[in-house]
């Protein structure tokens, strides 16, 4: 019995140990130090326009034109677009990411990725009219997302703008203007 002991011991003690589970092993780690204005510059805004600029009609002088895709690459790419929003709702809030006040913050990125779920599965039925519905949802959220966090932060700090912001109608538009206003 004692020389089972001590091959037990023994065999104990020469054993390779256990390596120490790792704090925090393969924790996710992220990088938030892209300003907001870059991530929506880089991420957010070319998505929003590419979808945006495959769904509806443009109207010219030289009339309508249907703004839907006409090939399976082009639908991809809106697919492309409302994937990216996904993701971009996502990491909208990410630690680190979120504006004050915060509930808002992820409440709008939330009906961000919401609405480009939809965007995406409208684009993957070939759905022009979806695809547009769903373009119209986004853009309502992010004019609301901009109206908290963008214009009414700008106003307060800068009041509002000086003279008119946009350029002046040309001569044509403007002869139209005066014209429908003077009843004729």
């Amino acid at each position: 019995m004692l020389a089972c002991l001590s091959a037990a011991v023994l065999m104990a003690a020469c054993s390779q140990p256990k390596p120490a589970a790792k704090a925090e092993a393969g924790a996710a780690k992220f990088n938030t130090s892209l300003p907001m204005d870059e991530f929506m510059g880089h991420v957010v805004d070319p998505a929003s326009f590419q979808y945006w600029e495959g769904s509806g009609t443009e109207v010219t002088a030289k009339g309508e034109k249907d703004l839907s895709p006409t090939t399976e690459e082009g639908w991809t790419k809106l697919e492309n677009a409302a994937a990216t929003l996904i993701e971009a709702g996502n990491a909208m809030q990410l630690p680190g990411r979120a504006r004050a006040p915060e509930a808002d913050w992820y409440r709008h990125s939330q009906v961000l990725i919401e609405r480009a779920v939809a965007a995406k599965a409208a684009a993957e039925k070939h759905d022009k009219e979806a695809v547009f519905k769903a373009g119209a949802a986004l853009y309502e959220e992010c004019t609301a997302c901009h109206e908290q966090y963008v214009i009414q932060p700008e106003l307060k700090a800068n009041g509002p703008a000086k003279g008119d912001p946009l350029p002046p109608l040309p001569a044509d538009i403007q002869a139209k203007v005066a014209a429908k206003a003077a009843g004729k």
